[in-house]
């Protein structure tokens, strides 16, 4: 009944705001499209890929160019610059690394890239699951509103009867000031309910990229039907979170075997070229080799801090497997009670509060119940009505986060 009363105002609701109802799938389509965390992301990646290049490159030759000999004295002697009296000497120098370097390096950066992605996976997984919670806030937000908003006008006219009836002598001074008072508390609810409306609208227009036109979001989807469910389990190592902390497992792995390697000594080799004009003009070639001397440490530091570095990864992966242990649990846990919760107040509890809260008004009506009952008899209608709309809410929202656990595994 509140649902097809919500979707009967949902038009005039529509174009009081300026704009078309907004669908769940179409809120999600504008968040893939402008989704700030999303982007972020995207540029993560872009910057490891950006490192595996930089980790596959050889190291860049140096070139070198001496003018040797010079004396201030007999001076360099007139002519171009071939004939002046010095040495020249052209050289180039070519690092060549040993022990796999390089490898272990574009290995290193290719298991970052690959978490960078799985980190963007995990971005999209929790970030969905905001929006579908600013979604379904924002359905709630309008169901508590129109909920609001009835109140209100009931009371507001029980309050003018009221009036018209303590004239005639049917109810006691006393009586109209209880309406009163009923009246001023729930236009109170009402205003706090837009307030709730309009903080909901903005939290969804963050999400969507709309925070121009968050003042006109309406959600128009209904609530989730309830349904028989599913609820076995896939395989954890799905998850994008426990991807991306294998990933860095294995980064880490590579760096440290990478410090090892730098037990290694790598090699520079070098050509030469010298014109000599001091005497007779010659022209001679050479070449060099040169190598580290390991006298004061042989990188036993960077060798202990990869050795740290790789049990860290390891038990952050242990630690995340644990937790997403608990979070399975906890939302398996969380869709069952909201749906045994949900079950109980539409299966009968709703329908019997706004029965009794009919027969209170009728017989409020014809004087055979008092005020304090008929107040008493609407106040439990609208907690319960408040209470089965959090309970559609609650249910969708879990729902959803069960839902995007599939969701993201099956992508894997």
């Amino acid at each position: 009944m509140r649902s097809l009363l919500f979707f009967l105002i949902l038009p005039t609701l529509a174009m009081a705001q300026g704009t078309s109802p907004l669908s769940l799938r179409e809120a999600e389509l504008l968040w893939q499209e402008h989704s700030h965390e999303l982007r972020l992301g995207q540029a993560a990646v872009a910057g490891a890929a950006a490192d595996v290049t930089a980790a596959g490159q050889i190291p860049n030759p140096d070139v070198s160019l001496n003018m040797l000999s010079i004396s201030p004295w007999s001076g360099y002697g007139a002519g171009p610059w071939k004939d002046k009296k010095m040495d020249t000497q052209l050289r180039l120098d070519q690092l060549i690394e040993r022990g796999s370097k390089r490898e272990l390096r574009v290995k290193s950066a290719a298991a970052r890239l690959d978490a960078a992605r799985f980190d963007l996976d995990d971005a999209a997984r929790q970030q969905l699951g905001l929006l579908r919670y600013a979604y379904y806030n924002l359905r709630l937000a309008q169901e508590r509103l129109v909920l609001a908003q009835e109140s209100a006008a009931l009371y507001g006219k029980s309050a003018e009867a009221g009036k018209l009836r303590k004239k005639a002598g049917d109810i006691a001074p006393v009586d109209l000031s209880r309406l009163q008072i009923d009246q001023a508390r729930a236009d109170s609810d009402a205003r706090q309910a837009l307030t709730e409306l309009q903080q909901a609208r903005q939290a969804l227009a963050y999400l969507i990229g709309r925070e121009a036109e968050a003042e006109s979001l309406v959600a128009a989807d209904s609530w989730p039907a309830l349904e028989a469910l599913a609820l076995a389990q896939a395989p954890l190592e799905q998850r994008p979170d426990l991807e991306a902390a294998s990933r860095r497992l294995q980064a880490a792995e590579a760096e440290r075997d990478l410090a090892k390697a730098k037990k290694s000594r790598d090699v520079t080799l070098g050509v030469q070229y010298e014109h000599n004009m001091q005497n007779a003009p010659t022209n001679s070639y050479g070449f060099g080799v040169s190598l580290p001397l390991f006298i004061w440490h042989e990188y036993e530091g960077e060798i202990a801090r990869s050795e740290a570095d790789l049990d860290v990864a390891r038990r952050q992966l242990e630690q995340l497997q644990a937790q997403a242990t608990g979070q399975v649990a906890q939302a398996r846990n969380a869709l069952l009670s909201a749906r045994d919760r949900y079950q109980r107040l539409e299966g009968g509890l709703l329908a019997d509060a706004e029965r009794v809260a009919k027969a209170a008004e009728f017989a409020y009506g014809k004087g055979a119940m008092g005020l304090m009952d008929l107040l008493d008899a609407r106040r439990t209608l609208r907690q319960i009505q408040i209470e089965a709309a959090s309970a559609r809410a609650d249910y969708a929202k879990a729902l959803s986060d069960w839902q995007i656990q599939a969701e993201f595994r099956k992508a894997k």
